[in-house]
């Protein structure tokens, strides 16, 4: 990246103090409000769901309850699945998309599914479009143990009485165009790197994890969305992101050694799901659609 091109924060080759945390804190602006558009929506699901406070993400006087919702009869030996949104909050589909699939999907599978959906991971940067929380932390990157994201470690806390009941977590995210403009170039003035531009897939794809990867699974989620929305091919070094395609439209990452939250939950199955919402073969309604279809095929996989 050219000196001409650098982050508006910051120093070429000097990673970030707590004046340029400041400086970058201070363009933060809230656009949306998470009350409205995510716990109007959960509180609205309370004749049928148990809902819970799992936590609270507290940044200066702003406060925001961590909201779960689970459902009502939790049957001992039925498939558990977890379902995460909004890790990155700047990632509208996967917010939605599991606020949809609570509406739309769950009640078709009461009874054969135990099912366990947190929205909105991050409801601070889901204000703000942003992907990092209040301390320019990347929430998905966090999830281990001391967790430095207030966000991720709540989650974990959420997660952990359910191991060994959790068939499959599949988690919502979308891969856009201010990845390369804005967030990949943060990422490396914040800790003083050279920014080196990347291409981003148009279409969707899914992450699977190189630990313990399941083929059938991925593919079963493709075969849904594929229905809904256009698949990413291969750039022109055969991969998707740095990753090399290792299937139709998934490659794969280390999953809990590098935080990620599908890492969490110590499923057989797990999934990362990322939405293209910015290119022109796609409306904001298909990346909904895309995300609540990649859950209904975890869900008819499972069950």
């Amino acid at each position: 990246m050219s000196p001409s091109h650098f982050y508006p924060i910051g120093t070429p080759g000097q990673p970030w103090g707590a004046v340029e945390l400041d400086q970058w804190r201070a363009r933060q602006v809230r656009q949306r409000s998470y009350a409205d558009d995510v716990l109007t929506t959960i509180e609205q699901l309370r004749d049928s769901f148990d809902l819970a406070t799992y936590g609270e993400v507290v940044y200066g006087d702003e406060h925001f309850p961590l909201m779960a919702v689970r459902s009502r009869y939790w049957q001992p030996g039925l498939p558990g699945v977890l379902v995460t949104g909004g890790v990155h909050g700047y990632e509208t589909s996967g917010v939605h998309g599991a606020l949809r699939c609570l509406q739309q999907l769950a009640p078709r599978y009461a009874g054969r599914v135990n099912l366990l959906v947190a929205p909105c991971v991050s409801p601070w940067a889901y204000e703000r479009f942003q992907r990092w929380n209040f301390d320019a932390i990347d929430p998905n990157r966090s999830f281990r143990e001391a967790s430095p994201a207030q966000e991720s470690a709540a989650l974990m806390e959420l997660a952990a009485p359910l191991r060994g009941q959790l068939v499959a977590h599949i988690d919502l995210h979308e891969t856009t165009n201010s990845d390369e403009s804005e967030f990949r170039p943060a990422v490396a003035a914040r800790d003083g790197k050279t920014f080196e531009t990347g291409t981003v897939p148009d279409g969707f794809y899914l992450v699977d994890d190189s630990a313990n990867p399941q083929p059938a699974f991925q593919q079963a989620i493709i075969a849904a969305v594929q229905q809904v929305t256009h698949i990413a091919p291969a750039d022109a070094q055969g991969g998707i992101i740095g990753s090399p395609l290792v299937a139709h439209g998934v490659i794969h990452y280390a999953m809990t050694a590098l935080g990620l939250c599908a890492g969490i939950s110590g499923a057989r199955y797990s999934s990362t799901t990322e939405v293209y919402p910015d290119s022109p073969r796609a409306t904001p309604e298909q990346c909904i659609a895309a995300q609540v279809a990649a859950v209904g095929a975890v869900l008819a996989f499972v069950s």
